[in-house]
């Protein structure tokens, strides 16, 4: 995937790629290798380049378009050049008492492979109900339904592989 991001006023060219178990994140044809685990909605622990160096991120959707981007104390606010493309499993406010009242995004827990996609959009579904498997550290993960809905959107495709956060159906 390949974006353009806006951060304090400067446009950055963006391309993120799965490197084996880690993302090949590059920035402006600089390239950082990254291990990334969401530690709780809008919280990650990243650890960056060969030398490992810990980074936490915290990212806030503003609500106009864009998000606030908190990496060890610094902030940044940040906007995509075309937020039609992207779906933000980064943010914070996808999940929990939103998704209860508005959509619910279902995200790739780990980098992983899609086994199966075991619904369609339209399909109307029901809290607890297999939805899709992914493979991850040759592990079958069977990802379920957060609650009662209709299938708004189907990401997730049978063999591909899939990057921790990523968004794999949307729920309304």
């Amino acid at each position: 995937m390949t974006l353009a991001f806006e951060a304090a006023g400067v446009v950055r060219r963006v391309q993120v790629r799965q490197n084996g178990p880690r993302l090949s994140v590059e920035v402006d044809g600089r390239e950082y290798l990254v291990d990334a685990v969401q530690l709780e909605p809008g919280r990650w622990s990243l650890l960056v380049g060969p030398e490992g160096r810990g980074v936490e991120a915290r990212v806030r959707d503003d609500r106009r378009g864009g998000w606030t981007v908190f990496l060890n104390g610094s902030s940044v606010a940040v906007r995509v050049e075309d937020a039609r493309r992207v779906r933000r499993p980064w943010a914070s406010g996808t999940g929990g008492g939103a998704a209860a009242q508005g959509e619910a995004r279902v995200s790739a827990p780990m980098p992983g492979k899609v086994l199966r996609v075991l619904v369609a959009p339209g399909e109307a579904v029901t809290a607890r109900q297999a939805l899709v498997v992914v493979e991850a550290m040759k592990m079958e993960n069977e990802l379920r339904s957060p609650r009662d809905g209709t299938v708004l959107e189907v990401f997730a495709r049978e063999g591909a592989s899939v990057v921790a956060g990523a968004p794999l159906l949307t729920i309304g």
